[in-house]
């Protein structure tokens, strides 16, 4: 089998599932906002080596990010903000409570879905085909159909989809995405416009 992973690895991946009581994970939309502060950019070079993560763990955590948030019209990806740089350095940063718990949680649920898809596909996440990749995130991504078996891959994708989501739009690209201005002076007040006084039947 030609894979970065061989099966003998799926023996490391079952200590590192084992090492986490749970694949859940996360963070307050608050400790976000701090650790953008703390990082000292809003947006987060996407070039920025890991610290927490593997090269095999970041690249994993990078086309998740871009299977959460593709590009569009609109935008740019995850990766293209800087997502995948800014879960790192959560991943680091010892100013937000639960550090250890953090993880030990993102590091077994990588092994999860590395582990699932050897078995499934003979190949970890990152080295399946689009069209597997896709399967297998099918599997986890709806917590009301998900079979039990799948219950932990649902608890730690969940979860990266919160801070994925978290990362982007406290970025530069997803405040722009949103079209937020942030505390902008206004000149002169002139009040409600007429439209939307009539539209709330207040005019």
């Amino acid at each position: 089998m030609s894979s970065e992973l061989s099966r003998r690895d799926a023996l490391k991946l079952l200590a590192l599932m084992a090492a986490a009581p749970t694949f859940s994970f996360g963070c307050r939309p608050e400790e976000i906002h701090q650790a953008h502060q703390r990082q000292g950019q809003t947006q987060p070079s996407p070039d920025r080596k890991p610290q927490f993560f593997t090269e095999h763990e970041y690249r994993t955590i990078t086309v998740l990010a871009d299977w959460i948030i593709p590009a569009d019209e609109r935008s740019g990806s995850a990766s293209d903000a800087g997502v995948p740089a800014f879960i790192d350095y959560i991943m680091t940063d010892p100013l937000i409570p639960g550090l250890e718990r953090r993880q030990t949680a993102i590091r077994g649920g990588l092994a999860w879905l590395d582990y699932h898809c050897l078995k499934r596909y003979g190949e970890p996440f990152v080295a399946c085909t689009p069209s597997q990749q896709q399967e297998m995130l099918e599997q986890i991504a709806y917590p009301e159909v998900a079979p039990p078996e799948m219950q932990p891959g649902v608890a730690f994708f969940n979860s990266l989809r919160d801070l994925v989501a978290s990362g982007f739009w406290t970025s530069q690209m997803g405040m722009e995405d949103l079209g937020y201005k942030g505390n902008t002076a206004v000149p002169e007040w002139t009040g409600c416009p007429e439209e939307v006084l009539a539209h709330l039947k207040l005019g």
